[in-house]
């Protein structure tokens, strides 16, 4: 099924590896169970006549855009067509990996999530598995969300959380689950910018703040740079002017077999003095919990869970 590609390699982690070709492999074996044709389906008769047999490559976890199969409910294709329509300032938005990848994690956090967002609009009461310890209503579900890229009364950067949850407290405050989804990806190491830093500190000052010594790890080329920077974000949303967020946390899905992210999200909250604010949770888990309603849950099963 063509199904063994060279970036799914993941040097010296031979169970990231084979995870990795299980997972694309199994999304093929979806679309191909589904009827989707894969994206350059269409193209491949004219593309055969004209190079020759060997002259196209299929792409067997690529959905051809425009037929919305990336998206397994109502709900989860309206909140992509909505976030499509009306970007955020200075955002960086793959529309064609949204609409077409099946392997792309921001993709599933619509299909995790696209459900909860109609629901917020009837203010639905917010469930316990995602926002333990704090009573309130989910409000507004967002997606490919930042309160302010480049903004440096937050994190001036370009970072955002997968989805973001706000919640009505009821005392007239919010509060803000910051999701991050992991599916397909490995960890890998990045370094801030320097330029960041300063927001950074600002950022850890008060709260989430990290053992001693641990900021320096973090700081440098790190493979929990990232989910350190996410986690900041949050922060830097509590400690706003504005006064807006009373209670945040953030949160990182991953599958189980996940290596990569089961074992950096346990490193990351070992660095934190107070874990409050930080959370992880597994895909597998986040389905047995009954956030989402039965029929997603069993959908999303199929898709995304290896057999």
């Amino acid at each position: 099924m063509h199904c063994w590609e060279a970036d799914d390699r993941v040097p010296g982690r031979p169970e990231m590896t084979d995870y990795r070709r299980r997972l694309r492999y199994h999304q093929a074996q979806w679309r191909e169970a589904n009827g989707h044709p894969d994206r350059f389906a269409a193209d491949r008769a004219e593309t055969r006549r004209r190079a020759g047999a060997s002259g196209w490559k299929p792409s067997p976890a690529r959905l051809r855009a425009e037929t919305g199969a990336n998206f397994l409910t109502a709900g989860a294709l309206d909140a992509a067509t909505a976030r499509s329509s009306v970007p955020e300032p200075h955002q960086s938005f793959d529309h064609q990996r949204l609409w077409a990848d099946l392997l792309w994690s921001p993709a599933m956090a619509f299909n995790l999530f696209g459900d909860l967002a109609a629901g917020s609009r009837a203010r639905r009461p917010c469930r316990p598995r995602l926002v333990a310890g704090r009573p309130g209503t989910v409000c507004d579900v967002r997606f490919a969300h930042s309160p302010g890229r480049f903004d440096p009364a937050y994190l001036n950067s370009l970072r955002a959380f997968d989805a973001a949850f706000v919640l009505d407290l009821g005392d007239g405050t919010q509060g803000i689950v910051g999701l991050d989804t992991e599916y397909h990806e490995r960890a890998k190491p990045e370094t801030p910018k320097p330029s960041n830093l300063g927001a950074v500190s600002r950022g850890r000052r008060e709260v989430g703040r990290l053992r001693g010594g641990a900021t320096d790890a973090v700081k440098g080329r790190s493979d929990l740079a990232v989910m350190w920077l996410e986690h900041l974000l949050l922060l830097s949303m509590l400690q706003h002017s504005s006064g807006t967020w009373s209670w945040g946390r953030y949160v990182v899905v991953h599958p189980a077999g996940n290596s990569d992210f089961a074992e950096a999200c346990t490193r990351y909250a070992g660095l934190l003095v107070e874990r409050s604010t930080f959370a992880s949770v597994t895909l597998e888990e986040l389905l047995d919990s009954a956030v989402l309603p039965p029929q997603t849950a069993a959908a999303l099963r199929e898709r995304y869970i290896l057999r």
